[in-house]
């Protein structure tokens, strides 16, 4: 029995160091040699990230986020809404050098709009190149972020393109937009989408204003405005 015990050993011990040999040739010893990446991009890329908005996020949600300093997380607090991300990015930039706004991106975003953002705004997309970036400008006006996924998807996978929708948007009808439409503004409610809809139509972007302004004050209405119009 002792004998048939060590010769089963003896095999295993054979076989490991067999598998190791095979391991080394196969560049098994290869495996660290391409480290892991820090680029945004990539840090973009990976599955359940959640962007959040500097204009709705409280304060200790801001300052989870990795890389956010007291001091910026304190100026985004005081300084909000910003109506855009160019607004964002010169108080960010204040606070932090590019590789760290760049990584603070991916996770803390104001979502652009698609029809009238400048290339310098698209490019602080997360992930987005100057060649993306010109795809995105190449198939405007949109008229709905399907248009714009459809577009986007002749270049990118579907995990890419709903990774990307996560920083932009196609501003909505006032007029013919559902509710699911409707909802899909950050911030905006139930109680909210309601409002929305029921002064309709609306003839002017001034009486928009004028009946939200019922409800929230002049630098949330300005926010909401960002992602509505009405069309001819």
């Amino acid at each position: 029995m002792s004998i048939c015990g060590g010769r089963v050993k003896f095999i295993n011990t054979a076989v490991l160091i067999v598998c190791f040999a095979m391991l080394w040739g196969c560049g098994g010893s290869n495996v660290d040699e391409t480290p892991a990446s820090d680029a945004p991009a990539e840090e973009a890329a990976s599955s359940g990230v959640m962007v959040v908005n500097p204009n709705l996020a409280g304060a200790d949600e801001l300052g989870a986020l990795p890389g956010m300093s007291k001091a910026l997380g304190d100026s985004i607090m005081a300084q909000r809404p910003f109506l855009g991300m160019d607004a964002l990015h010169s108080v960010v930039s204040q606070h932090h050098g590019e590789e760290e706004v760049e990584k603070l991106y991916v996770q803390m975003f104001i979502p652009i709009n698609l029809n009238t953002a400048s290339e310098e705004e698209i490019l602080l997309v997360p992930g987005v190149g100057k060649k993306m970036a010109h795809e995105f400008e190449e198939y405007r006006p949109y008229t709905a972020i399907a248009q714009w996924r459809r577009e986007m998807g002749k270049y990118v996978d579907d995990t890419e393109v709903a990774r990307m929708e996560q920083y932009v948007f196609v501003p909505i009808d006032l007029n013919t937009a559902t509710e699911d439409e409707i909802l899909a503004i950050p911030g905006v409610g139930k109680r909210m989408a309601h409002e929305f809809e029921e002064y309709r139509p609306y003839s002017s972007m001034e009486q928009f204003r004028r009946e939200i302004g019922k409800y929230v004050d002049d630098g949330e209405v300005a926010r909401l405005e960002r992602y509505v119009e009405i069309r001819p």
